[in-house]
C-alpha cells in the first residue's frame, strides 16, 4: 500500500476537533530538570490495560518503584482512559503540552509518526535497548511506516481471541468453543437465557467497532484502503462484515441491547466475568479475570471463528494488536525517557507487567517464564503467530479507525432502540465515512 502524506488541513482539522476534547499535562513541567542536568522526574500517560484506572495504578506502582530505585528517577504516571486516550495525545501534539513518554495503540503509531511530534528510535537509539533483533517481528512492525525509524517501541503484544465461559457452555450442552460462525450463533442462542446473553460487546466504543470492522472486513475479503491509499471504507465486502456483527445483536438477538452504551473498555469484560455473558471477543482479560474472582480454568481461549473459504475472503481472525511505548519531542528529560525505554523493555519488567495483564511480551527474552507457556497465553500467540493481520500502517489509520467506529457506534444505537438496519444504511453510514476521509485528504 502506497504511503501517502496526510494533508496539512485534514491534520489541523482532526486535530482541532481532539484539541477541543482535552489538553496535555505540560511534560515536566513541575520543575525536573532538564537533559542537561541530572533529570530527576519524568510524566508518563499509561493506557488502561486493566480492570479499572486505579488497578493499573497498583500494577505499574511497584515496577516505577523499582525505576526509581535503580535510576533515582521518579516517574509520575497518569492512567488514561481509551476513550480518551487518542484526543489526548493529538492534542498534545499540537500544544506540545504533552507528557515525557505515554503508551499509545500500536495500530496509531504511523498516523501519530506523521506529525513529527515522536522522537524516532533508529538503530542507534534501539541498540541503546539491545538492537532491533531483541523485539518480536509482529510487534516491531507495528510501531510506524514502512521504511521509517519506529515512532514507538512494542511493550506489550496482543491480538483477539474468543473468550468462552466453561461452566456456561457446559450447562448449556455446548462441547466446545464455536469453530464457525453459523456455530457461535447457534452457542450463542443456547447460552441467551434467563437475563444472561451469549455474547457481550462494546457497542459504543470507537475502538472496539474499528478493530472488530477491519477483522471481519478481512474475513470477507475487505481492505480500508486500494493499493493507492484511497479510502474504500464502503465496498460491498465490508457493508457484509459490518452487518455479519450487527446481526448479533439485531438479528440473532444473542447480545443484550443495552450493550450499545458500552463504550470505556470494561463493560463487556465486566459481563463476562460476573457470568452476564458467555462469549467474549477480546484480547486478554487476565487482570480483570482474576479482579473479579474468576479463575483462569473457568474461562477458555480460542480463535474467532474463521469465515468459510469458499466466500473468497482471508483466513484473518485477529489482528496485531498491542500497546507501544513514545517519546515526545517536547520532553526537557529525553536522557531520562529513554533510560524509561530501556527499563520498560528490560526483560524483568517485560515479564512482571505482560504477567500482570496476561499480554505477550514484545521481546524474545522474555518467554523463559512459565507464565507464558500457560493454555491462555499459547493460545492468543498462536493466533498472533499465524491468523492475525495488521492493520494499515498508512497515517490515515487513526482517522480511519475514528471515522469507522464512530459510524458502527451509531449503527449499534439504531439497532438497540429497534430500528431495521439494512444493507442500504450500513452502506449510507460507511460511505459517509469513506466521504468524510476523502474530504481531508
Amino acid at each position: 500500500m502506497r504511503i501517502r502524506k496526510l494533508a496539512t488541513t485534514a491534520m489541523a482539522g482532526f486535530l482541532l476537533l481532539a484539541a477541543s476534547a482535552c489538553g496535555g499535562d505540560g511534560g515536566s513541567g513541575d520543575g525536573s530538570t532538564a537533559q542537561s542536568g541530572a533529570p530527576k522526574t519524568l510524566t508518563y500517560w499509561a493506557s488502561n490495560q486493566g480492570p479499572s484506572l486505579e488497578a493499573d495504578q497498583e500494577i505499574l506502582k511497584p515496577e516505577l518503584d523499582r525505576f526509581k530505585k535503580e535510576t533515582g528517577i521518579e516517574v509520575k504516571v497518569e492512567v488514561v482512559p481509551w476513550a480518551d486516550l487518542l484526543n489526548r495525545i493529538l492534542a498534545a501534539t499540537t500544544s506540545g503540552q504533552g507528557p515525557d513518554v505515554l503508551n499509545i495503540g500500536n495500530t496509531w503509531s504511523a498516523s501519530l509518526q506523521a506529525t513529527g511530534a515522536f522522537v524516532p528510535f533508529d538503530d542507534a537509539l534501539l541498540g541503546k535497548l539491545g538492537g532491533k533483533e531483541r523485539f518480536l517481528g509482529p510487534s516491531l512492525a507495528a510501531t510506524g511506516a514502512q521504511g521509517q525509524p519506529p515512532a514507538a517501541i512494542p511493550i506489550y503484544g496482543m491480538t483477539y481471541g474468543l473468550m468462552y465461559n466453561k461452566k456456561m457452555f457446559a450447562d448449556a450442552g455446548i462441547d466446545g468453543p464455536p469453530k464457525t460462525w453459523d456455530e457461535l450463533i447457534e452457542s450463542g442462542k443456547k447460552l441467551t437465557k434467563d437475563g444472561k446473553w451469549g455474547l457481550a460487546v462494546e457497542g459504543a466504543s470507537v475502538t472496539e467497532n474499528a478493530h472488530h470492522a477491519f477483522i471481519f472486513g478481512q474475513q470477507h475479503g475487505a481492505d480500508p484502503f486500494d493499493a493507492s491509499g484511497k479510502p474504500q471504507f464502503d465496498s460491498d465486502k465490508q457493508v457484509a462484515a459490518t452487518k455479519q456483527f450487527l446481526d448479533l445483536m439485531a438479528v440473532h438477538k444473542i447480545v443484550n441491547p443495552s450493550n450499545a452504551e458500552y463504550g470505556n473498555g470494561t463493560q463487556a469484560v465486566q459481563d463476562f466475568t460476573s457470568g452476564k455473558a458467555g462469549m467474549l471477543m477480546w484480547q486478554s482479560i487476565a487482570s480483570s479475570a482474576k479482579a473479579a474472582g474468576m479463575g483462569e480454568d473457568e474461562y477458555g481461549v480460542a480463535p474467532i471463528p474463521l469465515p468459510d473459504p469458499a466466500q473468497g475472503g482471508k483466513q484473518v481472525n485477529g489482528m496485531v494488536a498491542g500497546i507501544n511505548l513514545a517519546i515526545f519531542k517536547s520532553s526537557k528529560n529525553q536522557d531520562a525517557a529513554v533510560e524509561f525505554a530501556k527499563f520498560m523493555t528490560s526483560k524483568q519488567t517485560q515479564q512482571n507487567l505482560n504477567k500482570a495483564y496476561g499480554s505477550l511480551p514484545t521481546v524474545n527474552d522474555g518467554y523463559d517464564d512459565p507464565a507464558f507457556q500457560t493454555e491462555h497465553i499459547k493460545a492468543f500467540q498462536q493466533i498472533l503467530a499465524t491468523t492475525a493481520a495488521p492493520l494499515p500502517q498508512v497515517p490515515e489509520e487513526s482517522q480511519y479507525e475514528t471515522l469507522v467506529g464512530t459510524a458502527m457506534n451509531e449503527l449499534f444505537a439504531d439497532v438497540a432502540s429497534g430500528k431495521p438496519v439494512t444493507d442500504a444504511q450500513i452502506k449510507a453510514k460507511l460511505t459517509e465515512a469513506n466521504e468524510k476521509m476523502l474530504a481531508g485528504s
